[in-house]
Parts: C-alpha cells; sequence; structure tokens
C-alpha cells in the first residue's frame, strides 16, 4: 500500500487528509512539526511515497518561511522524494517559488479532494515506475563497461554534461516506457531521440517524426491519426497518420506542447491502449509505438494553466532526459564546429576563441548554420574570425580585463590563473580590433611586447 506522510500541525487538517486517504487505500502518517516529520522521515526511509506539508507551524506566523526550511531540509535528504505544498493565500509566492526549485506541486487551503487524490495518485505511480525502473538500470549499469558497445548514430561531443545524457538515453534504450527530452530549441533533441531508437528493441522499425509545432493546430490530429477522405477540407483522398507509419517501431513527436487538447486527449488513449480512429472514421486501429517526445515549453507550467493535460504529462514523463544548452555545455563547441566544418577546413586559432566566446542563443543549429556559412564565405581552408560573421560581444572595460574579473558569456572568466587574460579574452580582443596587435593590447592593458609573449605561450598564431 502506498505512504503518504502529511506534515501539518493543524490535527483537523491532518485527520481529514487522513480520512480521505484511508478511502483510496492509502496509507497515512502523521507529524505535527518539521521535526517530526524529519524523524519519521528518516525511520521511514524508503517506504514513504510523497510527503504533504504545511507552509507554517508556529503560531500567527503566515510568512511561509517555515515551510520553506522544512521543504529544503526533505530535498537536501531525499533529492527523489515528491512534496505537496499546502498553502494558503497570504504565502502563496513562497510556494509557487518553491515549485520552481522542485516541489511535485501546491494546493491551496481548502483543497479539492478529487484533484488532491488524482495528483497524490499521479505522484505515487510516477515514482514507483521510477524506481522500479532505476532498480533495473543500476543492474544493467553493473553489466555494461562503457559507450562503445552502443550505437551512437554519428553523435559528436566531449563535455561531461552531454555524456550523461547520451550514457541515460542508451541505457534506457531498451525499457519499453515513454520517454520526454527536455531542452531549449536546436540543442539536438532528434539525435538523442534517434539514439534511443538505435538501441532499442524496435530499432528495426520505422523512426518517423513529426514536429507539433510545425503544423496548424487543426492539421496536427490528421497528421497523428490519419483521416479518411472528406475528414476535413482539402482531404481528397484517405491518408495515414504517424502513427500507422510508425507500427513496429518509434513515433519522435517534437514540441509536444503545441499538440491541441483534443489531440492530447487522443494520443493518452494510444499510450494507454494502443488503439486510435482516423479522423472522419469510426473503424478503430491497433497499433504498437514507442513515443519519445521532446519540448522546450514549461509542461508543468501549461498544466497550472490548463492548456495541457496532466495526466498525458504523467504518461509522457516516465522518464525525462533534459539536454542542456549548448552554453551549458562548452566542451562541445569547437568539436562541433570541427565535424560541421569536415576535415578539409580548420579553425584559426582566434576564430576558436571567438567561437567559445559567442553565448550561441540558438544552440547547435546555430553553430551548424554558422560553420555552413563560414565554409561557403571562406577564401581559404582556415577559418578566420572575419569568417564566421559573428556579432561583436560587448566589450567589458580594459581594468576589468587588467584586474582578472570575469567577462563574455555567463560563467566564464577572461583572465587565467596568473591573472592575465586567457586564450578566449585575447581572441575576442583581436576580433574586436580586425587582428591588430597593438590595438587588441591597448583594450587588455598590456603593452604590445606583453600580448605578443602571452599569445606564444598560448600558442595564439599571429594574423597576417
Amino acid at each position: 500500500m502506498p505512504t503518504v506522510l502529511i506534515i501539518d500541525d493543524n490535527a483537523a487538517i491532518a485527520i481529514a487528509l487522513d480520512v480521505l486517504f484511508s478511502l483510496h487505500a492509502i496509507e497515512a502518517l502523521r507529524a505535527a512539526s518539521p521535526e517530526q516529520g524529519l524523524d519519521l522521515l528518516e525511520r521511514h526511509a524508503g517506504a514513504i511515497d510523497l510527503v504533504i506539508q504545511d507552509m507554517n507551524f508556529s503560531a500567527d506566523t503566515t510568512s511561509g518561511a517555515e515551510g520553506t526550511a522544512l521543504f529544503r531540509a526533505i530535498r537536501a535528504r531525499h533529492p527523489e522524494l515528491p512534496v505537496i505544498l499546502l498553502t494558503a493565500w497570504t504565502h502563496l509566492d513562497a510556494a509557487v517559488d518553491l515549485v520552481k526549485s522542485g516541489a511535485a506541486d501546491y494546493l491551496a487551503k481548502p483543497w479539492d479532494d478529487n484533484r488532491l487524490i488524482a495528483t497524490v495518485n499521479n505522484l505515487i505511480e510516477l515514482g514507483q515506475t521510477r524506481r522500479a525502473l532505476a532498480q533495473r538500470l543500476q543492474a544493467e549499469q553493473r553489466q555494461r563497461h562503457d559507450l562503445e558497445r552502443y550505437e551512437l548514430r554519428g553523435m559528436v561531443w566531449q563535455d561531461p554534461a552531454t555524456e550523461r545524457v547520451v550514457h541515460l538515453a542508451c541505457q534506457v534504450a531498451r525499457a519499453d516506457v515513454p520517454v520526454l527530452i527536455s531542452g531549449p530549441n536546436g540543442t539536438g533533441k532528434e539525435g538523442i531521440a534517434a539514439i534511443i531508437q538505435a538501441n532499442s528493441a524496435v530499432r528495426d522499425g520505422p523512426f518517423v517524426v513529426l514536429n507539433c509545432g510545425a503544423l496548424p493546430a487543426e492539421l496536427i490530429e490528421a497528421e497523428l491519426f490519419g483521416a479518411e477522405a472528406g475528414a476535413y477540407t482539402g482531404a481528397a483522398r484517405a491518408r495515414e497518420g504517424k502513427f500507422e507509419a510508425a507500427d513496429g517501431g518509434t513515433l519522435f513527436l517534437d514540441e509536444i506542447g503545441n499538440l491541441p487538447l483534443a489531440g492530447q486527449m487522443k494520443l493518452l488513449r494510444v499510450l494507454e491502449t494502443g488503439r486510435f480512429e482516423r479522423l472522419g472514421s469510426n473503424r478503430e486501429r491497433q497499433v504498437k509505438v514507442r513515443v519519445i517526445s521532446a519540448t522546450n515549453a514549461d509542461l508543468p507550467a501549461m498544466i497550472r494553466a490548463g492548456s495541457f493535460r496532466e495526466d498525458l504529462f504523467y504518461r509522457l514523463n516516465v522518464i525525462e532526459l533534459r539536454l542542456p544548452p549548448l552554453a551549458e555545455r562548452p566542451a562541445d563547441i569547437l568539436p562541433l564546429a570541427a565535424h560541421f566544418l569536415g576535415p578539409q577546413r580548420s579553425l584559426h586559432a582566434a576564430a576558436q576563441a571567438a567561437l567559445l566566446a559567442h553565448p550561441w542563443p540558438g544552440n547547435v543549429r546555430e553553430l551548424k548554420n554558422v560553420m555552413a556559412r563560414a565554409s561557403l564565405l571562406a577564401s581559404a581552408d582556415l577559418i578566420r574570425v572575419a569568417d564566421l560573421g559573428l556579432p561583436a560581444p560587448a566589450s567589458p572595460p580594459a581594468s576589468a580585463l587588467a584586474a582578472g574579473a570575469p567577462g563574455g558569456r555567463a560563467g566564464g572568466a577572461l583572465a587565467g590563473n596568473d591573472g592575465e587574460p586567457d586564450r578566449a579574452a585575447i581572441g575576442m580582443a583581436l576580433s574586436r580590433a580586425g587582428g591588430v596587435v597593438a590595438q587588441a593590447a591597448a583594450e587588455l592593458g598590456l603593452s604590445r611586447q606583453a600580448l605578443y609573449r602571452r599569445m606564444e605561450r598560448l600558442g595564439i598564431a599571429r594574423s597576417g
């Protein structure tokens, strides 16, 4: 029987929740203070599936600070344990902030019994599935040596953040569960989906892709499920949908957040039963399809706004792979750039520095386009800064650079351990100065001779 821990100093509320859960075959443990709650968590470690906690425990206190401290203590000790916050309007903002920090949900007092039970059941089911899958993955991981045993579909990376995602994608590939790949546009989510397909039990089946964000809302359902002739204006003949095309293989649904609510309901039914009807038809069809979805949207926020179904989210999100933006995996930039350029072209040291200094708001897709442009416009095999066509970065004050103050893209230092500007800082300065060393040296707060010595030590070639 699933177990919920209720932490609330109001005995009436705790009893009411206990009775509600008992009617739905859920056991409840009760604690009247944060200290008692944390003690119960330690004594029943592994047996508690979910925590419901109040936001205030002292009389005449409405700030929510006590609830915030309790939530953070639970997350520190049990980072995977879902926590639902019981909140009043006086501390709603604090609850919303905690949801952004990882709380599963918040419910205002008085709560809606049906919504509470639905949320609790979804979270318990999700947690149980994740734990079972995690145990299975750990057992498989002990038997595997490294990523070389997998089909990686030409994926290029060097950054540890990317490797973690690729490794997890390979691990979950053979588990017959839906996977949600989240991350900004252009990060390579389709490539991760292709790796999952290539290492799955249906790797010999079709791999069908549908970008839900590239179609008008009224056509998405027809693309997914097919349509009979005359089902909508312009449907002159019957056509099969992506589910039929992907039968026996994998369907990758990109930008799943753009799926309209009617389509979400039908998608949920297919995921649960494998059955659907074409638009304009009453004949039920059966398929066996592995669904991988991807999004750059905040689906929990869409659920709260009523534009995305909560039950569909939990069905799609059995396993979530988060692919970070390119700026958060900088070690991937130069290997990807070299891959896009091909073996016949190489990057000048200053061009490498410019690539590393760029924030890449368009992620891998932007990098690929920049390399394609450079290949077309470069007059030699050595790609220089001017060939890249990148916007000039904002120039920090020379005094800040000379003092080793941070600048450039977020988190990147412009000074080495010796307090002098590093390769990226020199590359940016040379780029802004058009390769004129004296001008770059003045911006960096160095003499021309000192900059030449620094360039020589770092292996930066003089242009021209």
